[in-house]
C-alpha cells in the first residue's frame, strides 16, 4: 500500500523507539540532512545521553555515575529539535496502520526505527544467591553496581569476555579483589587467537586478577555477607558481589510481535529495512544483513546511512574494517575480526620488546588475503599500518 492509502502526511514524524547511542545518533544524523522533519524519541527510561562503553572503566575514570552521563532528555531534546518521551511504554507496533501503541495511544509515524537495544544474557544457576547476581547493560545498572560495590571489596566476574575484562582490570585497578571466570579456555575467546589469549590471560593475571578459565558456575549461595560460588570443576569461591558479563541477547519481543522477521535480532537488509515497510533497526537490537554487531563503530556507521534514507537518498550500509578496542591498560588490545571463519592465524610475539606485546595477523587460507588481526600491549602502535593493509586486501 501506497503512503495515500494510510493518509501519511509530511508532518507525520519519523518515530524513533530507544535512547541510546543508536536512537540518538540516527536523530543527530538526521538532523544534519534535515531540519524540518518532526522527530519522535520514544524511551523506556530517563532519556539521558551517556557512553556505554564508559561504564567499564569510570573507576580508572574517578567519574560517579552521575557524572557519566552529559545530557538530560531536554537537553537533547533541544540539541534535535525533537521530542523526547521518557519512561514510555510501547505495547505494540501496528505496521498496517503505520502506528506504535505508547501507553495506550496511538502515535503514527511515517517512518519507525528500532533501536530498541539488548537485554543482559541470563545463565541458569543454582541456588539462593542466583537472583542477586548483577547485570550491567545501562546507567541505572551501573549505578545500582556502584552503589553496592561501595561496601564490598571482593568481586567474581562471569564471563571473561570483552565486557567482563574491561571490568576486571578497571575493579582491580581500583583495589578490588576480582576473580574473572569462564568456560572457555582463554578470555577474548571470540576475539582473539589461542595463543594471543593465553597471552592476554597472562598479562591480567600479572595485573591481580584471579582467572579461572574453563570452568562455569554450578550454583551461588549467600554466605555470611555474600556469597559462594560452587563452580564445575569442584572447586568453591566466595566473593562480595557477583557480576554477570555473558553477553546480551537483541530485544525482538515487540518486533516479533508485530510480525516482523526476527534471525538472531530484528532482521533487515543492507538499508536497515525490516520486513515491514517504512520500519528499520539498527545497533544491538538488529541484525543488519543477517548479522548482529554490538560495537560502537557498526551503530555510527548504520546510523549515518540510515539517517541518508530517512532524508530521501536510499543509502546502504557498507561497513569497513572496524577495529574493536579493548580498554584494558594491564594489556591493551585492538582487534579486527576476519570476515570469514577458517582462516590461519600467525602470530609474532617478537616486533615489539616489552612484555605482552604481540601482533597477530590472520589470512585467508587459499588466497593468502589478509581478513583480520588482533594487537597486544604496544604492538598496537601498529594499528593504523595494519588497517591500510587490511583495506588494500580487501579492494584487492
Amino acid at each position: 500500500m501506497t503512503r495515500a492509502e494510510h493518509n501519511v502526511t509530511e508532518r507525520d514524524p519519523v518515530v524513533i523507539g530507544g535512547t541510546g547511542l543508536a536512537g540518538y545518533t540516527v536523530a543527530r544524523e538526521l538532523r544534519k540532512l534535515d531540519g524540518e522533519t518532526p522527530i519522535v524519541i520514544v524511551s523506556r527510561d530517563d532519556g539521558r545521553f551517556y557512553s556505554k562503553p564508559a561504564l567499564s572503566n569510570a573507576l580508572a575514570m574517578k567519574k560517579s555515575p552521575h557524572e557519566l552521563a552529559s545530557f538530560d532528555a531536554p537537553a537533547m531534546a533541544a540539541q534535535l529539535s525533537a521530542s523526547v518521551l521518557t519512561h514510555r511504554h510501547v505495547e505494540r507496533i501496528v505496521p498496517d496502520e503505520r502506528a506504535i501503541v505508547v501507553d495506550g495511544e496511538r502515535l503514527r509515524y511515517r517512518a519507525l526505527v528500532l533501536a530498541t537495544g539488548a537485554d543482559p544474557r541470563r545463565l541458569p544457576i543454582r541456588g539462593d544467591g542466583a537472583g542477586d547476581v548483577l547485570s550491567i547493560n545501562d546507567l541505572v545498572d551501573y549505578t545500582r553496581f556502584r552503589e553496592v560495590l561501595a561496601s564490598r571489596h571482593s568481586v567474581a566476574i562471569l564471563g571473561a569476555g570483552l565486557i567482563g575484562c574491561e571490568f576486571a582490570n578497571d575493579l582491580i585497578a581500583a583495589g578490588h579483589t576480582v576473580s574473572l571466570l569462564d568456560p572457555a579456555a582463554a578470555p577474548l575467546a571470540r576475539l582473539l587467537p589461542a595463543e594471543a589469549g593465553a597471552v592476554f590471560a597472562g598479562a591480567l593475571s600479572e595485573a591481580g586478577v584471579d582467572i579461572r578459565l574453563g570452568c562455569s558456575v554450578e550454583a551461588i549461595s549467600r554466605h555470611d555477607s555474600g556469597y559462594r560460588l560452587t563452580l564445575t570443576d569442584g572447586a568453591s569461591l566466595d566473593a562480595d558481589v557477583v557480576v554477570s558479563a555473558v553477553g546480551l541477547v537483541p530485544r525482538t519481543a515487540l518486533a516479533s510481535a508485530a510480525g516482523l522477521r526476527i534471525d538472531g535480532g530484528i532482521h533487515t537488509d543492507a538499508w536497515c529495512r525490516t520486513s515491514a515497510q517504512d520500519v528499520y533497526a539498527l545497533g544491538d537490537c538488529a541484525a543488519i544483513d543477517g548479522r548482529v554487531q554490538p560495537y560502537v563503530l557498526p551503530i555510527m556507521h548504520a546510523a549515518r546511512a540510515l539517517a541518508r534514507t530517512l532524508s530521501g537518498t536510499l543509502t546502504r550500509v557498507d561497513f569497513p574494517a572496524m577495529p574493536v578496542v579493548v580498554k584494558t591498560p594491564s594489556v591493551p588490545a585492538v582487534v579486527v575480526t576476519p570476515d570469514a571463519p577458517g582462516g590461519q592465524w600467525t602470530v609474532d610475539a617478537s616486533t615489539h620488546e616489552s612484555r605482552h606485546a604481540l601482533r597477530a595477523i590472520c589470512e585467508d587460507r587459499e588466497t593468502n588475503r589478509m581478513t583480520g588481526f588482533a594487537l597486544l600491549g604496544t604492538a598496537t602502535v601498529d594499528k593504523t599500518a595494519l588497517l591500510k593493509r587490511l583495506a588494500s586486501s580487501i579492494v584487492a
